[in-house]
């Protein structure tokens, strides 16, 4: 059983970091001994421009340039409008694993599948079964937020934490696995990112059906935004520990590259992460190779490990 939920308020109000780090670090040795961190090759893709009638030949021209470099896997987001119902998904998804059979599919957030099934007249649960018998293959969690009402949310939009929470249920019900994330700096208190953590962690005994869990820091898509500080390093490693301690039921808890850079992502992992996320969705500053990226593996310490997008595989390179 991971700490309690006193024990998590007492560690995000401690000055002791390193001994925080420590205890992280302690639970991910327990879970992984063998001493791997790992990483995934895959890309992101918007299907927006596939709605506007140009038709799925220009996203599969995307998928193939990501299958080119190595990829394994593939993330479809985008707006989900009222024309975009599941007849349209469904030959989206049949068309690219037509195409790409062997590709990944870990698409659509919670928020999109529900905007699917209102737009649709359908169930939650029989959506998700037919976008799984068309092609998709998991689901991501990076639209989670802060998973609790009373924090203002950007991501889900008017979906609510148990709408976001019976999206993942019904799809671990279905056999799928899919991630967590929690998006945190953005006004909430302590004691709502234990909340989150205590809606993950609930939902986790219940099903087992989350793969991983991502914590990552806000940042506004403006510099105009005003009175806003982002979460420095230390309290990004501060809650990345608390997360690997508190979800000791989810076997693997991220440091994240896109949103860290290298330097961060690295002591990260002395903080209780055991995975580093994905070569290709790193931009700008946080952009690194994949030669890079095993270089700051090693360097920590641990043997870089090339996975599969649910952690099912991993491969020798």
């Amino acid at each position: 059983m991971g700490i309690s939920r006193n024990e998590a308020l007492d560690c995000f109000r401690s000055d002791d970091l390193i001994g925080i780090g420590m205890e992280a670090d302690a639970v991910r040795r327990r879970l992984h001994p063998e001493g791997v961190v790992s990483y995934v090759i895959d890309g992101r893709v918007t299907y927006t421009e596939s709605a506007t009638g140009a038709g799925f030949d220009p996203l599969c021209e995307k998928i193939s340039d990501i299958v080119a470099r190595g990829g394994h896997g593939v993330m479809l987001q985008g707006e989900v409008t009222p024309a975009l119902t599941i007849s349209w998904f469904d030959g989206l998804f049949r068309s690219i694993k037509k195409r790409f059979p062997a590709i990944w599919l870990h698409s659509l957030s919670a928020s999109e599948i529900l905007s699917i099934a209102e737009h649709s007249g359908t169930t939650v649960p029989d959506t998700i079964a037919r976008l799984r018998d068309a092609g998709l293959d998991s689901i991501p969690g990076d639209d989670a937020g802060i998973l609790d009402e009373e924090v203002q949310q950007g991501a889900r939009q008017k979906w609510t934490t148990a709408d976001w929470l019976a999206v993942h249920r019904a799809a671990h019900k279905l056999g799928m696995q899919t991630t967590a994330t929690m998006t945190f700096g953005c006004g909430e208190t302590m004691e709502h990112r234990v909340n989150h953590l205590e809606a993950v962690r609930s939902l986790q005994e219940e099903t087992n059906g989350f793969a991983s869990f991502t914590p990552w820091s806000f940042a506004p898509k403006s510099s105009s935004v005003q009175g806003f500080e982002e979460a420095t390093a230390v309290e990004y490693l501060r809650t990345l520990a608390i997360s690997r301690m508190y979800l000791d039921n989810v076997r693997n808890v991220q440091s994240n590259l896109e949103t860290q850079g290298l330097k961060v992502l690295q002591v990260g992992l002395r903080f209780g992460g055991n995975d580093v996320g994905s070569v290709m969705l790193a931009e700008g500053s946080n952009a690194a190779t994949e030669e890079q990226l095993r270089q700051v593996i090693r360097d920590a310490g641990f043997k870089p490990v090339q996975r599969d997008t649910v952690y099912r595989t991993m491969f020798l390179n």
